[in-house]
């Protein structure tokens, strides 16, 4: 996995091409992020870089955490994310990670939770068609048949039916990068992203086609 940063959502808005086109895009508050731990083989058997983002109170946190966090800074911070990487060159402990890192033009994957929606029925979660509304119809928002009755005499795993709808983290790949923002730290991704205004969200190099994640 390629090393990225992690930032906020601050909401959707729009840009003009030349042309006149519009264009939707995402604006996110990327870092500033500080790197909290670095593993390597000899002690951890992989080498990977732990950041984190979001300054939090005292309070919030506990003594292990804040004693990992003070290794190295002083600044307590509320999210942490881990990201594999082949090597370790050039990173230090408590350094900074900005938006620097990223350019206008570049390809970016963004994952984030999606919004939950709770318990959902089968048109809003699964885009079911209704029963008749008419004629005596009692079958307005029911699911139907589940299966067949004697054999197998159960429900299959995996048939949609009604339940948790969203809440739950995607990536959306390849999104392109529209302006980066030096000094408010702010990446303008062209598209949508996951979650609601002031979700989390891990952002980093779009992976190659048929790559892999390394976790």
């Amino acid at each position: 996995m390629s090393f990225g940063i992690l930032g906020k959502k601050l909401g959707m808005s729009q840009f003009f091409d030349p042309n006149g086109k519009s264009i939707p895009v995402t604006v996110i508050e990327a870092g500033p992020c500080r790197i909290t731990q670095l593993k390597t083989p000899a002690t951890d058997g992989y080498s990977a870089a732990q950041i984190g983002f979001g300054e939090v109170r005292e309070k919030l946190v506990n003594k292990p955490a804040a004693g990992h966090l003070a290794k190295s800074g002083e600044e307590l911070l509320r999210h942490l994310q881990e990201y594999r990487l082949e090597s370790l060159d050039g990173l230090e402990l408590g350094a900074s990670i900005t938006v620097e890192a990223f350019e206008a033009g570049q390809k970016v994957d963004v994952s984030g939770d999606t919004i939950g929606r709770g318990f959902s029925g089968y048109q809003k979660r699964h885009g079911f068609s209704r029963g008749p509304m008419t004629h005596g119809s009692k079958n307005h928002r029911q699911p139907g048949s589940t299966g067949a009755g004697t054999t197998p005499g159960r429900v299959y795993p995996g048939k949609r039916m009604a339940g948790r709808y969203g809440g739950k983290q995607i990536t959306t790949r390849g999104l392109t990068i529209l302006k980066v923002d030096h000094e408010r730290n702010l990446l303008v991704v062209k598209g949508s992203v996951p979650g609601k205004p002031g979700a989390l969200l891990s952002i980093r190099p779009a992976l190659r086609v048929g790559a892999k994640a390394a976790n």
